[in-house]
């Protein structure tokens, strides 16, 4: 019992002189509710973050190139890797808290010369070979951490770890929002192309029309050639189309680790599931949530934990090494008493003067530990802002959608009536002319914003740290 009390109270001892700051998670004022516009459900407790991706993103091909892109894609493996390298390197760290145990053994075969400097007579060593052995067991070879530098070091290498671990999760996070946008991107893509062909044919027809009034004499020459300005203009717009899709088509494959090719499509841009509502849930909680956050205060634990370690420079460094084993002239005798051997070495090392390397050293630690505290502060605040940004680009952006729904149904129905004013010969084809070409523009806007929309709901989501489970 006495031995036991010994052995704990030395261990409290040993774990109460551990140099260096203790690490407590900064105290940061955080708002109430995010600012959003008026009629955001900002203060419902539930979150769009805490939501599955494909909860989320219900198109089955999307949900597809999600998963693809989850298994394959290279900066997702590279993080994977990472985490490898950061444990690894934990456990080499940890290891130096623990007693070293190594064997080593020899044999050595010398033949000594009759005519050397010293010669050495028959009669002394009958035999002019001889063989040598040893084999030793260090049995220690251990630095007594009292002053607690190795673990600090252990310490900063766990915190490493956990933060590769919370950065592979920012990683997860990015490449589904990426996936989801270019996706979005290549459908709206897809809907301006089949706008500019449907307004093609439809000016195709306008023009085959007025060549026939032209030939009977209603229409004139500059009729003739504003339409035809008209079919060249959407034609034009074709191939630039064609390009960014397959462009878009070779950075999703890029994203989901393979050669170049063609994207399968699901859902069309006009058939894609838009939430009713998007909670973003308390600030709070984002702090919790999001992965590059969490990752940033792993970076400040490890640096804390450096000042610790910087800092036991200034005391000595106790290490223990021993070792046992034999020596002997004959292998049969090497283990016989008398060719045993053993040491036993404690070594103290104390710095005494070093220039100001070591003052220098716990400066340099803690200036990184203030800039990853900066680093800190900062991730939490751009994470405030871009759920802000995002919440206000969502609420205006479904507001302009709406709108510019009505725009085109306007201009849809002023289209069709200055067509029949023109062939009814009421109007000039001036004004049948102009309502096509703002009809072209206002549809081509409505599929921007309509991808606008969609994309604010994938910035929400990744600004709320959705998309790594």
């Amino acid at each position: 019992m006495r031995k036991s009390s010994i052995v704990l109270v030395a261990a409290a001892l040993l774990s109460a002189c551990t140099v260096g700051p203790n690490y407590k998670r900064p105290m940061l004022p955080s708002p109430p509710t995010f600012r959003a516009p008026e009629g955001t459900a900002v203060t419902d407790p539930t979150s769009l973050g805490d939501l599955k991706w494909w909860e989320v993103f219900k198109d089955e091909r999307l949900q597809e190139l999600e998963r693809t892109a989850l298994e394959q894609n290279y900066d997702l493996r590279d993080a994977a890797a990472r985490i490898e390298a950061a444990s690894a390197q934990l456990g080499v760290t940890r290891s130096n808290q623990l007693p070293n145990v190594d064997a080593n053994a020899s044999i050595s075969t010398i033949r000594f010369s009759r005519n050397g400097q010293t010669p050495l007579p028959a009669s002394f060593v009958p035999t002019q070979n001889r063989t040598f052995g040893s084999a030793t067991l260090d049995l220690l070879s251990f630095e007594v951490d009292i002053w607690g530098r190795l673990r600090r070091a252990t310490e900063a290498a766990r915190a490493n770890l956990l933060s590769a671990e919370e950065n592979r999760k920012a990683v997860r996070t990015t490449l589904v929002s990426e996936v989801a946008s270019s996706y979005f991107t290549l459908r709206e893509l897809d809907y301006q192309l089949d706008i500019s062909r449907r307004t093609l044919g439809t000016r195709q027809e306008s023009l085959g029309l007025i060549k026939n009034r032209q030939a009977g004499g209603v229409a004139t020459l500059l009729d003739l050639r504003q339409a035809e300005q008209l079919v060249y203009t959407a034609s034009e717009t074709i191939p630039v189309l064609q390009q960014d899709i397959e462009q878009t088509e070779n950075r999703i494959s890029l994203l989901l680790g393979r050669n170049p090719g063609e994207v399968l499509r699901g859902r069309s841009l006009t058939e894609q599931d838009l939430l009713p509502e998007v909670p973003p849930g308390l600030p709070s909680a984002l702090l919790e949530r999001r992965p590059d956050i969490l990752a940033a205060e792993q970076n400040l634990i490890a640096a804390n934990a450096e000042i610790g370690v910087a800092k036991a420079a200034y005391f000595p460094q106790i290490s223990l090494s021993g070792f046992l084993g034999g020596q002997g002239g004959q292998l049969s005798s090497l283990f016989s008493g008398p060719s045993g051997v053993w040491n036993f070495t404690p070594q103290v090392t104390q710095p005494i003067f070093t220039a100001g390397r070591i003052k220098s050293e716990v400066r340099l630690t803690q200036a990184l530990r203030d800039s990853a505290l900066i680093q800190y502060e900062k991730a939490i605040q751009t994470a405030f802002t871009e759920v802000s940004d995002a919440l206000i680009a969502h609420q205006r952006v479904r507001e302009s959608r709406v709108q510019q729904e009505l725009l085109v149904a306007a201009l849809q129905d002023r289209t069709r009536l200055a067509y029949v004013r023109y062939q009814g010969g009421v109007d000039t084809l001036l004004n049948a002319l102009d309502s096509d070409r703002d009809l072209f523009s206002a549809e081509l806007a409505l599929s921007q914003i309509r991808l606008n929309e969609l994309n604010s709901v994938v910035q929400l989501y990744k600004a709320l740290g959705g998309g790594w489970q």
